[in-house]
């Protein structure tokens, strides 16, 4: 039988980690509410861009009248050859299964285009360390756009050429990474989505890429979260999410992040924004004709780039929060595992401590009788 001695500092190391986990937990409690926050005032901004959008291709002319194909470039559907995945993952573990399903989701999402060129946008420091093992990193002169981010601010590369007769660039293989963010979800900025959007756009733009798909966890509360890969380009509907692949939580799953929301007091309902949510929507729909400043079809090819960085800037506080909620469910899980480590110690502990008295009196009684 163990000595109770390292008995008793295997207790004492349990104890010691219950307190480290239990306090993550209520950090990551009191995260995912400002992240909740977050994503709930970006909201009303959102809605009301996709709004106006919506009202302005009711008054602008999107298609030529000739040849019906769409005007804006954005809206341009061409066979997909060279595709451009954009992976959001976390820059620190002891979240679960946040980065191991992510990064399962993008194998699943490769192999389902395995005629396909892909490059890879990493966003995140699990993400970038999974990828960098598996696949190569783009030639340094094959594109402007190869960029490395270190923090919010830290963004590096040449602006975009507008050139729609520019040879393709080198490739390093048929899958490769061709960015790199690291730091920048710790606080998310607009500016990192609008600079990312427009690197997004400009290569599109110049037929380096046929479309572009962000692989993300969708938050919408606690227990109401899936992955995702939505298409970002081509456009097919202004407002709708084009989903190519989901996966939602099991059952058991969503169990533990109820038990874990209800112990650390976070709500896991979703915030109700009928009303606001009514009232943006009557802007589109209303039969009022707006007069506009500049014409529709010049606001129209103004804003419609907008629309990509708000919807990555949206995933962004998104997989955010959702990195949260995981992390809390993972340290509720840890401190529960300790707390029943620490029972089963301190029987076991007992039990060593009634073994030990049990043989001292009967030596006792052993040595008294022999005399």
């Amino acid at each position: 039988m163990a000595n109770i001695l390292d008995i008793r500092r295997r207790i004492r190391s349990v104890v010691n980690t219950r307190q480290i986990t239990k306090a993550m937990k209520t950090v990551s409690a009191a995260k995912l509410r400002r992240a909740q926050e977050s994503a709930l005032a970006a909201r009303p901004y959102s809605q009301m861009l996709t709004n106006v959008l919506k009202s302005l291709v009711s008054r602008a002319d999107i298609y030529d009248p000739l040849t019906g194909l769409p005007i804006h470039p954005l809206l341009a559907e061409r066979p997909e050859k060279n595709i451009l995945l954009i992976v959001v993952t976390g820059d620190k573990g002891l979240a679960g299964a946040f980065n191991t399903n992510i990064l399962k989701m993008a194998s699943k999402f490769v192999q389902s285009q395995a005629d396909q060129n892909i490059d890879i946008e990493c966003i995140g420091r699990k993400g970038r360390d999974f990828m960098r093992r598996r696949y190569p990193s783009a030639p340094e002169q094959a594109s402007s756009d190869r960029a490395t981010t270190v923090s919010a601010g830290g963004e590096t590369g040449a602006p975009p050429v507008d050139s729609s007769t520019e040879a393709a660039p080198p490739r390093a293989d048929r899958l490769q990474i061709v960015g790199e963010h690291i730091g920048i979800l710790g606080k998310v900025e607009y500016d990192f989505a609008a600079t990312l959007s427009e690197r997004v756009i400009a290569r599109y733009t110049r037929h380096e890429i046929d479309a572009v798909y962000i692989l993300f966890n969708e938050f919408k509360s606690v227990i109401a979260q899936r992955l995702i890969a939505e298409r970002l380009l081509p456009i097919k509907q202004i407002g709708a999410i084009d989903v190519a692949l989901a996966e939602e939580a099991s059952e058991e799953e969503r169990k533990k992040r109820l038990e874990a929301a209800k112990s650390a007091g976070v709500g896991v309902r979703p915030v109700d924004t009928r009303g606001v949510d009514e009232a943006a929507a009557s802007f589109g729909a209303s039969p009022v004709d707006y007069i506009y400043e500049q014409p529709p079809n010049q606001l129209f090819q103004g804003i419609l780039p907008k629309y990509i960085g708000i919807q990555i800037f949206r995933a962004l506080l998104e997989s955010v929060a959702a990195e949260h909620a995981a992390r809390m469910t993972a340290m509720d899980a840890a401190t529960s595992n300790a707390s029943d480590m620490i029972d089963s110690l301190t029987l076991v502990m007992n039990r060593a401590r009634q073994a030990k008295i049990t043989k001292e009196i009967i030596e006792i009684v052993s040595g008294a009788a022999a005399q």
